[in-house]
C-alpha cells in the first residue's frame, strides 16, 4: 500500500468513521470497524490519531463545519423576513433529506458526547456554534427584511435551533416530506414574529 500523507490519512479516517457511525451506530464504531471501513490497517489508524476518542472529537468538529453551508440563507432582496426564514429552514430541510444517515450520525455524536464527562464539552460546542450559526443567520435575514428583532435575537437562534432539532427528528422516524415543510412553514411564521418592521 502507498504511504499516505498523515493529513490524508486523518480525513480519510475521519471520513469513514462517518459513514460506520451513519450505517450502524457509534457503538460499532471500532477502531477496527473504521480502519476496514477506510482500507487501512490499525498500525496506519495509530499514526493518524492516539485514540477512537480523539478521532471522534475530531469527527464531531468536522461535521458540525459542515452544516454552516446548510444553515446560512440565500437571500433574494425584496423578500419578506416570513419568505427568508422559511425558505432557509426549507433549505436546511433540503440538506437533511439529501443525507439522511449524516444527520442520524451527528444526533448520535451528539448523545454520545453528552453520555462521557470528558466530551460533554464538544456537545456544548456543537450547540454552541448551531446557535452562533443561526444568530447570524437571523440578522442577515433581517437585514435584507429591513426588520428589527423584539427579542434578543440570541434568543431567536435557540428558537430556531430547538425548530430545526424537532424537524430534523420527527422526519428521520417518519420521513414526511409534506408535513416537514408545513412544519418549516409554522417554524417561519412564528420565528417572524418575534420582530418588526423597521
Amino acid at each position: 500500500m502507498a504511504r499516505i500523507p498523515a493529513p490524508e490519512r486523518r480525513a480519510a479516517l475521519i471520513e469513514a468513521a462517518l459513514r460506520v457511525v451513519s450505517q450502524h451506530g457509534i457503538a460499532q464504531a471500532t477502531t477496527r470497524a473504521i480502519v476496514a471501513e477506510a482500507d487501512m490497517s490499525l498500525a496506519s489508524f495509530h499514526y493518524a490519531f492516539d485514540s477512537r476518542d480523539e478521532l471522534i472529537d475530531e469527527l464531531i468538529a468536522t461535521v458540525v463545519a459542515r452544516e454552516q453551508a446548510a444553515v446560512m440563507p440565500q437571500v433574494v432582496p425584496g423578500q419578506g423576513l416570513r419568505e427568508i426564514l422559511e425558505a432557509g429552514i426549507l433549505r436546511y430541510f433540503e440538506h437533511l433529506r439529501a443525507d439522511p444517515e449524516h444527520e442520524q450520525a451527528m444526533l448520535e455524536l451528539t448523545q454520545y458526547a453528552l453520555r462521557s464527562p470528558d466530551r460533554h464539552p464538544l456537545a456544548l460546542a456543537q450547540y454552541a456554534r448551531y446557535v452562533e450559526l443561526a444568530e447570524r443567520s437571523l440578522e442577515l435575514a433581517a437585514s435584507v427584511a429591513d426588520a428589527a428583532w423584539r427579542v434578543p435575537v440570541a434568543l431567536a437562534a435557540r428558537v430556531l435551533v430547538a425548530f430545526t432539532d424537532g424537524l430534523t427528528l420527527t422526519w428521520l422516524v417518519d420521513r414526511d416530506d409534506a408535513a416537514a415543510r408545513a412544519v418549516a412553514a409554522a417554524a417561519a411564521d412564528a420565528l417572524s414574529r418575534m420582530a418588526d418592521p423597521r
